[in-house]
């Protein structure tokens, strides 16, 4: 029976992370373990962890400093994998996976792979906002022919890239496409990564699992919209895509990418300011490229 580890990241939502651990130990077939990384929470979450019991193994981590979630997932997959990991379950700590969510994913995987092949890379539930929309953030983008196993009788359609808000990787997709790019902090490192992963087959969005995401507001993400209090974020994800488009796709990408971010800025009345704070970051993606790095063999890395 493959041994599947939940890996859970946090950082100061104490109350939302008690009730994913409450629905993962809710699960028809639960993760064999369970390891939560704490982004050096400052608001309890630290002694309720150190105190936390549960049915599921639990192996909880506390950084001595916030690496994001781009690096609380980078440092989680890895040490799964160390565990022995055949497959790692990302969440978020505002992910709510309804009770078959977890045992539709490992179905619809082999599903996918008895009929694509055994590149599958990943599986993905649908995402819901709290009041049962689907959830703005986390659609992932399909292929162009994305009903092609649901024709063949399958609940499970093909995509190209998800978010980390439950997801299932199998253990030889991290050893043949590395660790998510930890630098990148927050925002795109997820999109980035499956797509990285699904370069020669697909993934898979299983439709009978389901989990809701307690997020703020059911919002995706647009650069009309950059405020004051939300800029801090943007300033990461114009970064990271700038910096992916440069430097995976070409200078022709990258100056789309800019353009269309400028242009979107300016059309949403984005204050000037704010504006070059984001021109900032595109000008930093010029120098900015990570390198992937793979598990269990720290010093290994390619461009």
């Amino acid at each position: 029976m493959a041994r599947v580890i939940g890996v859970v990241v946090t950082y100061n939502r104490l109350e939302k992370l008690r009730q994913v651990v409450a629905a993962l130990e809710r699960q028809t077939r639960r993760p064999d373990a369970l390891l939560i990384v704490d982004n050096a929470s400052t608001d309890g979450t630290r002694e309720y962890l150190s105190a936390l019991e549960s049915p599921v193994e639990l192996d909880v981590r506390r950084l001595e400093q916030n690496t994001g979630g781009a690096g609380g997932f980078a440092y989680g997959m890895r040490e799964a994998y160390a565990a022995g990991a055949d497959f790692v379950w990302l969440m978020d700590d505002d992910c709510y996976p309804e009770p078959p969510a977890l045992a539709a994913l490992l179905r619809g995987f082999d599903e996918a792979v008895a009929e694509l092949g055994p590149d599958v890379p990943f599986s993905c539930s649908v995402v819901k906002y709290v009041d049962g929309q689907i959830c703005e953030m986390n659609n992932p983008a399909t292929t162009w022919d994305w009903g092609r196993l649901l024709v063949r009788g399958q609940r499970n359609v093909m995509v190209r890239t998800c978010s980390f808000v439950s997801v299932l990787i199998p253990r030889w997709a991290l050893e043949r496409y590395g660790l998510p790019y930890a630098e990148y902090f927050i925002w795109f490192d997820d999109h980035e990564y499956t797509l990285r992963l699904s370069h020669v087959c697909p993934g898979v969005q299983v439709l009978d699992s389901e989990v809701v995401h307690d997020m703020g507001e059911n919002k995706g993400v647009n650069f009309a919209g950059i405020t004051d209090a939300n800029a801090w974020k943007f300033e990461y994800g114009i970064r990271n895509e700038a910096s992916y488009r440069l430097h995976h796709e070409g200078f022709a990408s990258f100056l789309l990418f800019a353009a269309r971010v400028m242009v979107l800025m300016r059309r949403g009345r984005v204050r000037r300011r704010l504006r070059w704070r984001m021109a900032g970051k595109l000008v930093r993606a010029l120098s900015f490229n990570p390198r992937i790095v793979y598990p269990g063999n720290a010093a290994r890395a390619e461009a």
